[in-house]
Order: C-alpha cells, then sequence, then structure tokens
C-alpha cells in the first residue's frame, strides 16, 4: 500500500521534504495558502518562488484546502514558521486523519512559553508524544533540491513510528537516522539557528576561521548544557542533529541565520537585516526563547544572551563580542 503525506507548507525546505517523500515513493499533497504558487506548483511542476527550474516529482500535488491535503494521510508533516504554529495547527488539527503522526520540520522554541515545537504539536492537536516525530540535521533545502547526498534523523518517542517515518523518506540521496532523543533533536535544531546568527556576525566583522571554530565548538557545548538539564541523550548533540546541523548553518552561504547575522556584522540595522532577508531567519526571534528555555531551566548560555543583546537589545556586534571574550575563565567543561 502507497504511503500518504500532507505536507502543510510550501515554502524551501517543505517543498524540499515533499520532493524526498515522493522520491521515495510517497503520494503526496503539498498544502500553501496562496492559490497563485498552488497553481503553478500543480501546472507547471516547479515551485517558481523558492526553487525555480527543478521539476518536482509526478506523485506531488499542491492544494489551499487543508481538509483535502490531510485527508487519510499517514503522516503530516508542519513545516511552517515556528511563531506560527500554534493558530494554524488550531485550525488544521480537526481535519487531521485519525491515526496520523506529526512530523515538525520546524527549528525553533516557541516565545512566551518556551515550549518546543513537538509540545506545542501534543498539546493543539491533542496527541500523545508517540504521535510526535521530529526531522533534523543538515539539511540545506536548495541542495537538496538538486538531490546532493544528505542524511539526517527522525526522532519519535515510538521507535515504530520513528522507523516508519524512515523509510517514507529513505532515498538515494537522503538517509535518516533513527532516534528516541526528541528533545535533544528539538534543541540541536533550535539553537543552531542562533550559534548561526552568532557567526555570521563575526563573519561579517571580519573575524577568521579560529573565532568561527571556537563559537561553534562553544555554541555546541551550551546547547549540550541545555539538553542536559531537559533529559536529553548527550550523544545526540554529537550527532547529525546537533553539531552536523551547527556545522552546516554556521558554515554556509545558503544558510539564512547566517546571512543574517553576516548582515549584521556589517553594519545592517535590525530592520535592514529583517528587510533583506526573503524567507524567515528562525535565530531572529528564537534566541529570545531559547534564552528564556534556559533561564527556566537554570542553565548559562553565554552566546544566545550575546546574540540576543545584539538582535533584540542594540548592542554594538564589537562590543558584544569584546565582552564575551573578557568574561572569567572557567575549565573548559562548564
Amino acid at each position: 500500500m502507497t504511503t500518504r503525506c500532507a505536507v502543510f507548507g510550501n515554502g524551501s525546505w517543505g517543498t524540499a521534504f515533499a520532493m524526498i517523500l515522493a522520491d521515495a515513493g510517497c503520494e503526496v499533497t503539498l498544502w500553501g495558502r496562496r492559490q497563485e504558487l498552488v497553481d503553478a506548483i500543480n501546472d507547471t511542476r516547479t515551485n517558481p518562488e523558492y526553487h525555480p527550474g527543478i521539476e518536482l516529482p509526478p506523485n506531488i500535488t499542491a492544494t489551499t484546502d487543508p481538509a483535502k491535503a490531510a485527508e487519510g494521510a499517514d503522516f503530516t508533516v508542519l513545516t511552517v514558521p515556528s511563531q506560527t504554529l500554534r493558530p494554524l495547527l488550531a485550525e488544521w488539527a480537526p481535519l487531521l486523519a485519525p491515526d496520523t503522526v506529526l512530523v515538525s520540520l520546524m527549528k525553533g522554541v516557541e516565545l512566551g512559553t518556551a515550549k518546543l515545537m513537538s509540545e506545542v504539536i501534543q498539546e493543539v492537536a491533542e496527541v500523545p508524544a508517540e504521535r510526535v516525530a521530529v526531522v533534523s540535521g543538515p539539511n540545506l533545502a536548495p541542495e537538496i533540491m538538486q538531490r546532493q547526498p544528505a542524511a539526517s534523523v527522525v526522532a519519535c518517542a515510538d521507535e515504530s513510528a520513528a522507523q516508519r517515518l524512515q523509510a517514507a523518506c529513505l532515498t538515494g540521496y537522503f538517509r535518516p537516522y533513527t532516534i528516541t532523543d526528541v528533545v535533544g533533536a528539538e534543541l540541536g535544531g533550535a539553537v543552531k539557528n542562533v550559534i548561526g546568527v552568532a557567526v555570521g556576525i563575526v563573519d561579517g566583522l571580519g573575524f577568521g576561521d579560529n573565532t568561527k571554530a571556537s563559537l561553534i565548538t562553544r555554541g555546541l557545548a551550551e546547547t549540550t548544557r541545555l539538553g542536559l538539564a531537559m533529559g536529553a541523550d548527550p550523544h545526540t548533540f554529537a550527532g547529525l542533529a546537533g553539531m552536523g546541523d551547527l556545522v552546516a548553518t554556521c558554515s554556509s552561504p545558503l544558510s539564512r541565520n547566517h546571512t543574517f547575522g553576516l548582515n549584521l556584522g556589517r553594519g545592517m540595522s535590525l530592520a535592514e537585516a529583517t528587510a533583506a532577508m526573503r524567507q524567515t531567519a528562525e535565530g531572529v526571534k528564537s534566541c529570545v526563547s531559547v534564552l528564556d528555555l534556559a533561564h527556566r531551566n537554570g542553565v548559562d548560555m553565554p552566546i544566545t544572551q550575546t546574540v540576543v543583546d545584539i538582535v533584540h537589545g542594540g548592542k554594538s556586534p564589537r562590543t558584544a563580542v569584546k565582552e564575551l571574550m573578557g568574561r572569567s575563565a572557567k575549565p573548559e567543561r562548564r
């Protein structure tokens, strides 16, 4: 029997993941809000706004009707900006197939509640943890659309559900691995966006590879500290959802968060850097909610604090970096 998948969100990553599912043999319905883009996907077999010129498989159909997208879906994939998930899912929840597994591609922490996306899904859709999965890893959408080799993790509390999702998105170019550590996978994906902004800032300031390597490594350290406080498996942060995603986000010009930070480091204001972005840089808002989550768990995250100070506090990037470097000395594993 063919696996049926609904993908809610026809942006860059949503379209790329829909292609992965289709290439793996699934029947995919791709939901989007704008009729003109949905029509273009159906009529031209391309997404002209996000991936122009790249042909999509024939087993992808686009629609603006959420009920049509959700009908009979074995997997319901959610790929919208993390801060819009709650109101959108409240609209979609009554339409979901009874036994569908909800799959989060989102990498953020909700403002105000400091909840992970899986927690928001469980709360709004009123489903148990065993029906919520997370896909996370070094998955820059433009490279995926070129079908370049990439790996990722599929995390779910129910290992059999993770294995079913793994089979649904396994292709010759996309290799998913299963884990049961949903918290670790989500934290790795959320915090790497914040560290990506930080690395972009120091790139924009003209600092070199020593600086960037130091930030990436210490960024991973503070992500792991938060993960341990929240019960995550420390091994997750050495894997694809941790170090793998962090390296891609911090080093690639395709990374939205790195690009946003780069513009700030080069002297743009918050408004100018935001206006220069065509797509959402999740780290811009998530840095605040990640810091909130850290405070709630009694965890020190100085790089995250520095990003918040620059992005939302108006602090000069050079001053912020100087203050970060001037912190009191301590052992590495603290």
